[in-house]
């Protein structure tokens, strides 16, 4: 009878879902959704160093107006970001993506040099149009920034390899095709649109033209110099 009243009376175990297994299932989720944000903050950060170094320009930005625009404080912006040099990375990087360069295998799949020549110049002209803002306040900060020269020196190169494209299938070799890259290089540069279009006051189309003009003089054949003649005195006409 006694054995009886104790196994009625015995507690029952439960096994299965325990308040254990409930904050192991949470987990995962608690760490994406904390993954989450922090990659939404590492995106503000970068995108409020953009707008800044696009309208104010790389010197004169300042983590205190990164934070300010972003929203955050500014331990924060040195937790994600903890150099200078890892801040202007990631800037470049989504820049880069949002504002790609010209294509060079289009200008490739064109024979003709002078044709290949003023598309590329048209199409980086366009661009540079486009993105002035950034190219201009980089460009003049690039001395006052440390993190600046290694942030374009991919650019820098890009537009070496363009050279060397738009330089190809004209025969020119030594000293000739070293003139032709030079001209090339100075036509394509952010500068030389600068000068032209946005400080000289010609339109994108009429720089191009002006710089393939550079270029072909640069691989004109060279005409033989004429000395100066000296006229034969001429016997007067009898009427």
């Amino acid at each position: 009878m006694m054995k009886g009243t104790l196994e009625r009376f015995r507690p029952s175990v439960k096994i299965g879902c325990t308040s254990v297994t409930d904050e192991r299932s949470k987990r995962p989720y608690r760490l994406k959704k904390r993954a989450e944000a922090m990659s939404d903050t590492r995106q503000r950060i970068t995108e409020a160093a953009m707008e800044l170094h696009g309208t104010l320009g790389p010197a004169r930005t300042t983590v205190s107006a990164v934070a300010e625009r972003a929203g955050v404080q500014r331990h924060t912006v040195y937790r994600h970001f903890p150099t200078e040099d890892d801040l202007f990375a990631a800037c470049s990087a989504h820049w880069n993506e949002l504002n790609p360069l010209p294509d060079m295998e289009a200008w490739r799949r064109e024979t003709e040099p002078a044709v290949r020549l003023e598309t590329a110049l048209n199409e980086l002209y366009e661009y540079y149009a486009a993105t002035a803002s950034m190219w201009a306040n980089v460009l003049r900060d690039v001395d006052l920034v440390p993190s600046l020269p290694s942030t374009l020196a991919p650019f820098e190169r890009h537009l070496d390899d363009m050279a060397d494209l738009l330089a190809s299938g004209r025969g020119a070799r030594g000293a000739r095709r070293a003139l032709l890259k030079a001209a090339i290089r100075h036509a394509i540069d952010f500068r030389t649109w600068e000068s032209l279009v946005q400080r000289g006051g010609i339109t994108a189309s009429q720089g191009a033209r002006l710089m393939r003009a550079l270029v072909e003089e640069t691989v004109r054949p060279p005409q033989p110099v004429r000395g100066p003649t000296t006229a034969e005195p001429t016997e007067p006409r009898l009427r």
